[in-house]
């Protein structure tokens, strides 16, 4: 007798969850049934695949082996179930996108009005996580493809470059000062700024800039939503930092360059190395560059 496929998910929803109750609970399936399904999987394998002794149930060290391959099978097997299923005429189809937070204040809403528009038949799961996330996800198969930055990558993510993303200090149009510009960087020691928190990596990229050229501005708001942001700049005197993309889209902010300009970053596609590309995939991929180009070139 042979592990199926249902033992493969019970291994994984007590190694996951640590007890057979919560487990059972997850998968819907009585305790002792998952107990006894587990138990007929270390018999046709021959080991111990789980300690039971604690107050937790933790895996052995051959548990731990056999859990890595089987998630691995796992994640392939529905890899292979989506590819059966892909529908290369895109009249249905799913894509599954993660964006790193500032990308949904400019990009995701052309972006989704486009596929909308091109492919009415294609479902949408967006999801904004951070960039590690994004990267842990389409490895675990979570997500078909993310945007974010290039940079150092885990191993087997592959970076495809996009376009380059400018930031710039920014100042509500009605209290935007009258002086000249571009403005030193070492003015904003006496400003007081609104800027992402630490949530965002473009926060560390702004500090990192500050620290660079040896400013402490004064911090008088910090905010994990671009929309508050901008609101809160259009009402008060306090400038922020926010990508170019962003202003533009915003009558009532202003630029205000740096000297020297805060550095660019280069947005990129973010995949699996050898991750199937479903038709969807590619659809929107084609649809992103035909977007950036017109948009943001």
């Amino acid at each position: 007798m042979a592990p199926d496929l249902r033992h493969l998910r019970y291994l994984l929803a007590v190694a996951e969850n640590g007890t057979f109750t919560r487990a059972a609970e997850e998968l819907h399936v009585s305790q002792p049934t998952l107990s006894q399904q587990i138990k007929q999987l270390e018999r046709i394998l021959g080991v111990q695949l789980l300690d039971r002794t604690g107050r937790t149930v933790r895996l052995t060290d051959a548990g731990a082996a056999y859990v890595h391959h089987a998630r691995h099978a796992l994640r392939d097997l529905a890899a292979a179930e989506r590819a059966v299923h892909d529908v290369h005429d895109l009249t249905r189809g799913h894509l599954r996108l993660a964006v790193t937070p500032t990308f949904t204040a400019y990009l995701t809403g052309p972006l989704a009005a486009e596929l909308r528009t091109r492919h009415p038949g294609i479902a949408l799961t967006l999801r904004e996580m951070s960039q590690d996330r994004i990267e842990s996800g389409l490895l675990t198969d979570e997500i078909d493809l993310g945007i974010a930055f290039t940079g150092t990558h885990q191993p087997g993510i592959t970076a495809t470059e996009l376009f380059t993303e400018t930031l710039t200090l920014v100042t509500s149009t009605r209290h935007s000062a009258e002086h000249e510009l571009p403005l030193p960087v070492g003015d904003l020691t006496e400003r007081h700024l609104a800027l992402l928190s630490g949530d965002f990596a473009t926060r560390g990229h702004i500090d990192a800039y500050f620290k660079r050229h040896g400013v402490s501005p004064r911090i008088a708001v910090e905010a994990n939503s671009i929309q508050a942001l901008t609101e809160i700049v259009q009402r008060t005197t306090l400038a922020t930092v926010l990508p170019d993309a962003i202003t533009h889209d915003h009558p009532h902010l202003t630029p205000c360059p740096l000297d020297p300009p805060l550095p660019t970053r280069t947005v990129a596609f973010l995949t699996r190395t050898d991750a199937y590309q479903s038709a969807a995939t590619r659809a929107f991929t084609r649809l992103t560059h035909d977007l950036i180009r017109t948009r943001l070139a």
